[in-house]
């Protein structure tokens, strides 16, 4: 698991799937705003001229030397729920995240966010 003291060192790193190939760069982290941990990146992918920012979970992310490895294969984080570079998160778009890759969403106890980028 990454620490939020971690996540700032490992901003524009490579992002790779379990068998080390490489999916992206990672852009940012977002946070479980109940327990303030990191739960989600964004992983910058695609030509230089199409880049898009798609989300993995980090419950189980392993930092490395240079990298983050993340245990959902690359085909599978390359399709996952995107944003543009320049945009933000929609509200109503964090359910569809967690329920890509099949984990649970829960909003706060009044209806907060699930997720704030650090």
């Amino acid at each position: 698991m990454i620490h939020a003291a971690d996540v700032r060192e490992w901003r524009n790193e490579n992002v790779v799937d379990p068998k080390g190939r490489r999916i992206g760069m990672l852009e940012a982290v977002y946070v479980d705003t109940a327990t303030d941990e990191p739960a989600m990146a964004t992983v910058r992918t695609g030509l230089p001229t199409r880049q898009r920012l798609v989300f993995v979970p980090l419950d189980e992310a392993v930092l490395g030397p240079g990298y983050v490895r993340v245990p959902y294969v690359k085909g599978k984080v390359r399709k996952a729920p995107a944003i543009g570079t320049d945009d933000i998160l929609p509200a109503d778009q964090e359910e569809t995240i967690f329920h890509y890759y099949d984990l649970e969403y829960r909003t706060g106890l009044q209806g907060e966010r699930r997720l704030a980028r650090r």
